[in-house]
């Protein structure tokens, strides 16, 4: 990665803290932290206790001249200088993608760093290509960016990191949003990258028993605070494997296995009916024509059963969610409401009224930002109830109760788009879940609703999705995650090359459980 040749970069921090603006506590205090050229680090620690913040310093992206805003005390050095100016040494791969993607065609988006690290442009279009060849991108470069799933965007900007050759890669989580397939691609492809280039790699990532032969160190964060155990991964595994556990880290060998009680089953509340979906119209003269995305999809959902849509990246499970949750109208066919939910509207889904959709079917976007409306975490929370005429002590007790179990009491009033994206999606989650247990929607559709979790808040989350079933709702997902579906799934639907196609039932829902 690097062009000259140069090992990788050194990583030098002393009494290091960070602390946001607008926060009391601090982030992290007291880190004291040395990495060598050329090593591979897997930085751990509970959902929160800042190894994004600490990513996105190395990156150069805190203080005075900063993306990020903020107070810092103590010393962090790149090789020597303040992280700010070695960024051209570093490439950053960041939780979401969707904010770092700034172009409007593939090819353009991962050419933008190299021509800002004014590489000739012939070597521009050798990197391009050899970046899209290696991530497995499965569109030419011009296939325009907005047209892309979450995984497809995640290869992406993997893609642009990998052509900048940096000395320093940081990745926050970079197989979160990929399929099985696409994650094993992009980690085959990071191993012989850095062998090949002595590179330095920080990563944050929870799949922690996949990444595990990746590293050569394991160091541990503790939330306010500094590092809590450092290296070889056997080594801290040996001796803080449990600990760690406790605390929520995914340890090998230490699997959550949270209480979901059983799935009831019951009437079918929607039906897919021949769905068909296209890919958005593109904007300015020179666009491609849209493509099926999805056809003649026929998909039942069952009261008091959890069923999870999986598949490949692109194959349109994102876009099947839409149309369940009726926010958007197919290209053919229609979803529409049966048994229960038929008597608040017989019309297709997409024809209801905003506040009647709210009320039965609710919605966990993939981007978590596209559905918060409030200046605080708390407010967020008070938003529906309080809109829908319950009372505010019954509105306060609910509240009170989800930011306990979800672990954001301690972020109740700072603004929601300052989360950690693990944060931000336990927000979401709790946003459609509000209005209470005895109002909660009959239909709730999530997409990877466990993304960014630690072990304690993916069995929080779990369980009161166990609960939502065993009170006769319906739970619709789209999800990665295998764990998940061992612990959750009751029906599981595969969607690939347009279709959609039942591939297992629990024995409670009549069958076996069907591959993942």
């Amino acid at each position: 990665m690097a062009e000259d040749g140069r090992p990788g970069a050194r990583v030098e921090l002393s009494g290091w803290g960070w602390r946001h603006a607008g926060r009391d506590a601090h982030t992290l205090r007291g880190v004291d932290l040395v990495i060598d050229p050329g090593e591979r680090v897997l930085l751990l620690g509970a959902s929160g206790t800042g190894k994004s913040t600490l990513l996105h310093a190395l990156a150069g992206l805190t203080g005075d001249d900063g993306a990020i805003g903020g107070d810092e005390e103590g010393l962090l050095l790149v090789d020597g200088e303040r992280a700010r100016r070695g960024r051209a040494g570093a490439a950053l791969v960041a939780q979401d993608p969707e904010s770092q993607i700034v172009m409007a065609r593939a090819g353009d988006d991962v050419a933008f760093g190299p021509e800002n690290l004014g590489v000739p442009p012939e070597g521009i279009r050798e990197r391009v290509g050899e970046a899209l060849e290696a991530v497995g991108f499965p569109y030419g470069p011009r296939h325009p960016t907005g047209a892309l799933s979450g995984g497809e965007k995640q290869r992406l900007v993997i893609a642009g990191a990998l052509a900048m050759r940096p000395r320093l890669l940081l990745l926050d989580e970079p197989t979160a949003n990929l399929d099985p397939a696409g994650a094993d691609l992009v980690r085959g492809v990071l191993g012989r990258l850095l062998e090949r280039t002595r590179a330095t790699m920080v990563l944050v990532e929870h799949r922690v028993a996949e990444v595990v032969d990746l590293v050569d160190r394991v160091v541990v964060l503790e939330a306010g605070g500094g590092v809590v155990a450092d290296g070889p991964p056997r080594s801290v595994f040996a001796d803080h494997g449990a600990a760690l556990a406790a605390q929520g880290v995914w340890v090998p060998g230490h699997e959550p296995a949270p209480s979901t009680g059983a799935a009831p089953g019951g009437a079918v509340l929607l039906e897919a009916a021949g769905v068909a979906a296209r890919t958005p119209p593109g904007l300015g003269v020179r666009v491609p024509p849209r493509r099926p995305v999805l056809e003649n999809v026929d998909l039942a959902v069952r009261a008091g059963t959890a069923t999870a849509l999986t598949g490949p990246n692109g194959a349109g499970k994102s876009t099947l969610l839409t149309l369940l949750a009726g926010l958007a109208r197919p290209y053919r066919g229609a979803v529409l409401p049966r048994g229960p939910l038929a008597a608040a509207d017989r019309r297709p889904l997409a024809r209801w009224p905003a506040r009647r959709l709210a009320r039965h079917v609710g919605t966990v976007f993939q981007h978590a930002e596209d559905q918060f409306v409030t200046g605080t975490v708390r407010d967020e929370l008070r938003f529906a109830p309080l809109r829908a005429g319950r009372g505010a002590r019954e509105t306060e007790a609910w509240v009170g109760e989800l930011l306990e179990r979800l672990r954001l009491t301690a972020l109740a009033d700072v603004h929601p788009y300052t989360l950690s994206g693990g944060e931000k999606r336990r927000l979401s989650v709790a946003t459609a879940l509000s209005s209470g247990p005895s109002h909660a929607p009959d239909v709730l559709v999530l997409d990877e609703p466990t993304f960014g979790q630690d072990t304690r808040t993916w069995s929080e989350l779990v369980e009161l999705l166990g609960e939502l079933r065993s009170q006769g709702r319906a739970v619709v997902m789209a999800t990665h995650d295998g764990l998940l579906l061992r612990r959750l799934a009751d029906v599981r639907v595969r969607v690939a090359r347009g279709r959609a196609e039942e591939t297992g039932r629990t024995a409670a829902e009549g069958g076996t459980r069907g591959r993942p």
